[in-house]
C-alpha cells in the first residue's frame, strides 16, 4: 500500500493562514522546517514533542468534509501540513512510514478541535471526527516535494535507517 504527497502546507505563526509550498524539508525531532511547531510555537505546543511535529490528512477526506458541511474547505484550511492520497493514514499510527526520503512514526489520530472552527468559521468537529488525519514524529529528516511516495516502512528498514527499536521504540498515543 503506497500513496503520494499531493500538497505541503505551513505557517510560522499560531493562527496565521497556512501557505502552500511545493517542496520543503522535514527536520528530525522537529517537524516541517519553517512551520510553527518546528519553530517551537503553535496552539498545541505544550503537547509532548512526538505528538506535534507533523500532521497529515487525506485529500479525499477533506473533499468529503467540504461536501458534508456545505463549505469550500480546502486542504490548507485544515491546518494540516501534508496532504496525501492513496494511503490509509489511520493505518500508519503505531508504525514507521516514509514520505520521500524522510522516516516518520505515526503517533496518533489527529481529531479536529474548536480552534479550527474558530479560524474557519465552519462547524467541522463532527464531520472531521474520523477524518482529521494523523500526527507523526520525524526521525530521519529529508527534503520532500509534491509527488513524493508515502509508504509504510518495516521495523527492520526503520532500524537500518537509525530509528530506535526495542524498548526505545516510540509508543503511539491513544486518542
Amino acid at each position: 500500500m503506497t500513496g503520494s504527497l499531493t500538497e505541503i502546507w505551513l505557517t510560522g505563526d499560531t493562527a496565521a493562514p497556512m501557505r502552500r509550498v511545493t517542496s520543503a524539508r522535514l527536520l528530525a525531532g522537529r517537524g516541517l522546517e519553517g512551520d510553527r511547531y518546528a519553530l517551537g510555537g503553535g496552539t498545541w505546543a505544550d503537547y509532548p514533542a512526538l505528538e506535534k511535529q507533523l500532521t497529515l490528512i487525506d485529500r479525499d477526506d477533506v473533499a468529503a468534509v467540504a461536501r458534508e458541511t456545505g463549505t469550500d474547505l480546502g486542504p490548507g484550511d485544515t491546518r494540516r501540513n501534508l496532504v496525501t492520497t492513496g494511503i490509509e493514514l489511520p493505518g500508519l499510527v503505531g508504525g514507521w512510514f516514509a514520505v520521500g526520503g524522510a522516516l516518520l512514526f505515526g503517533m496518533k489520530r489527529c481529531p479536529p478541535c474548536t480552534h479550527l472552527e474558530r479560524l474557519t468559521g465552519a462547524r467541522l468537529v463532527k464531520a472531521m471526527a474520523y477524518r482529521g488525519g494523523v500526527n507523526a514524529a520525524v526521525f530521519v529528516g529529508a527534503p520532500i516535494r509534491d509527488g513524493d511516495v508515502v509508504r509504510p516502512v518495516t521495523d527492520a528498514e526503520a532500524a537500518e535507517r537509525g530509528a530506535p527499536t526495542g524498548p526505545d521504540r516510540p509508543v503511539p498515543c491513544a486518542v
